[in-house]
């Protein structure tokens, strides 16, 4: 859905939804703390819930003497999603990951992101997928896979281990390019920030038309991703433009906002 990542904590209440703050006691209940005293008040479980939970498999490349920048690993994350989300065997009807993608998307959609190296990295591309090459940053996406089937040679990676560094602090994104902004006030290891880039990446997609997603991708996908201006997240977010509320299964609180996807297309 354009606007929210489907990854989100949702809850209904009172017809309305939305994200349980980190700041209600217990992260998530029925019990909302107001001035004066609790609350109670009806949430009921999204029903995304009851569908069949998918996940999204990237691999990042990461060998101990020639690591890739971070910026460009977030980068390649998310143009990977989004060369997965394009690709006709995703999107073809009789596509052979068209059911496995309609499945992940009408639930939660949730990405990991793991590292390989070496042997590793060489059995993870003998597996049906799509590896992507940035400037330094290798990653390999997969087509989604049930939360718990992962393939053996993908189940075995380390999450952690995925913190990177930029050598030099990012320049300014060439105007016309597509951003998406980081929450400058929230904090994240490189493999968090590459799924959540993945996020907005594909939460833009969603939301273009099928002729702006058609020149998206004859364009190769150009985007870029950046740590917003402090003084400027707060309007991003107001914007209506697509924004990544995170679930809190990892890393940060329930309903944290951590990137807009401003796509030029977007603000028209």
């Amino acid at each position: 859905m354009p606007g929210s990542v489907a990854g989100c904590a949702v809850f209904s209440v009172a017809k309305r939804s939305l994200c349980t703050p980190a700041s209600w006691p217990g992260g998530i209940g029925s019990d909302k703390l107001l001035r004066g005293g609790w609350q109670t008040v009806e949430v009921t479980t999204d029903p995304r819930d009851a569908a069949p939970q998918f996940v999204l498999p990237l691999v990042v490349r990461i060998e101990r003497a020639a690591p890739p920048a971070r910026t460009d690993a977030l980068e390649t994350a998310a143009r990977a999603v989004l060369l997965l989300r394009s690709d006709e065997r995703a999107t073809a009807a009789d596509g052979e990951w068209a059911e496995a993608v309609r499945g992940w998307e009408d639930a939660r959609i949730r990405k990991v992101v793991r590292r390989a190296r070496g042997a590793e990295w060489r059995r993870a591309e003998t597996l049906p997928g799509i590896t992507v090459t940035g400037k330094s940053a290798e990653v390999r996406v997969f087509p989604p896979v049930p939360l718990d089937g992962w393939p053996k040679d993908l189940a075995r990676l380390q999450v952690s281990g995925t913190e990177l560094e930029d050598p030099e602090p990012p320049v300014a994104p060439e105007g016309g390019t597509p951003v998406l902004w980081l929450n400058p006030g929230v904090q994240m290891s490189a493999g968090k920030a590459m799924a959540q880039a993945g996020h907005g990446a594909q939460l833009a997609w969603l939301a273009l038309s099928a002729a702006e997603r058609a020149h998206w991708r004859d364009t190769g996908f150009p985007l870029a991703v950046r740590t917003a201006p402090q003084a400027g997240w707060e309007s991003l977010t107001a914007s209506g433009l697509p924004v990544v509320r995170d679930a809190g299964f990892t890393e940060i609180a329930p309903g944290s906002c951590t990137v807009v996807a401003d796509h030029p297309a977007l603000r028209r």
